[in-house]
């Protein structure tokens, strides 16, 4: 199968291009056979990271400030899940898909608790620049029960509930985890020092 996208030379380039920022590019009328296929196409490599829905495709590369936030804080939460005992399943950055509802993604972290799951519970996506595709939207179509959001510095939490996603305060698959002070060590730059000061505090030694 042979597909055709009408991507500019110079956007292509942005992408193609290592940089210290976030590039996007967002194409439409993309029918789900041609995501299916540049998802084939770009087989294992991690860039561009898809987003699509519903027609809407965008392709992002991500920055350095981003890999380094999204590493942290799953590191922070794995941390947390074995200093509490709880058992949590990972799933990275796996492509997640529904062809009936025509949405699929990649989110930065993802994870399922209790047991392992054919779709995970619990998605976190790191922003660093606005705008792009709603991957809210996209997430209510593959059934994520709950989405963090890490930017400016602090988690934004929602919840799926009736085929919609409510804004809550708390995580409700993590309740005992104050993420207002999970955030206090998301700091890149100290990262060693903040994951055993994040242990000692939570392990209360």
């Amino acid at each position: 199968m042979q597909i055709t996208l009408d991507i500019p030379q110079a956007e292509l380039e942005k992408l193609m291009a290592a940089t210290v920022t976030e590039q996007r590019i967002s194409l439409y009328d993309v029918s789900w056979e041609q995501y299916e296929m540049i998802l084939h196409m770009r087989g294992d490599r991690s860039s561009p990271r898809l987003s699509y829905c519903q027609g809407h495709l965008e392709l992002m590369t991500t920055s350095s400030e981003h890999e380094t936030n999204k590493k942290l804080i799953a590191r922070l939460l794995e941390l947390y899940a074995l200093e509490k005992n709880l058992d949590l399943y990972s799933y990275g950055s796996v492509t997640l898909r529904n062809a009936f509802e025509r949405k699929g993604l990649e989110p930065d972290e993802s994870y399922c608790l209790g047991s392992r799951k054919d779709i995970p519970d619990l998605a976190i996506e790191v922003i660093i620049t606005s705008g792009g595709i709603d991957k809210l939207a996209i997430y209510q179509g593959l059934g994520v029960a709950e989405v963090w959001f890490w930017q400016e510095k602090k988690f934004t939490i929602y919840h799926l509930r009736q085929n919609d996603y409510e804004l809550i305060k708390t995580s409700e698959l993590l309740p005992n985890l104050d993420l207002s002070f999970l955030a206090t060590f998301v700091t890149p730059a100290s990262e060693p020092q903040a994951l055993r000061e994040f242990r000692r505090t939570i392990s209360g030694s």
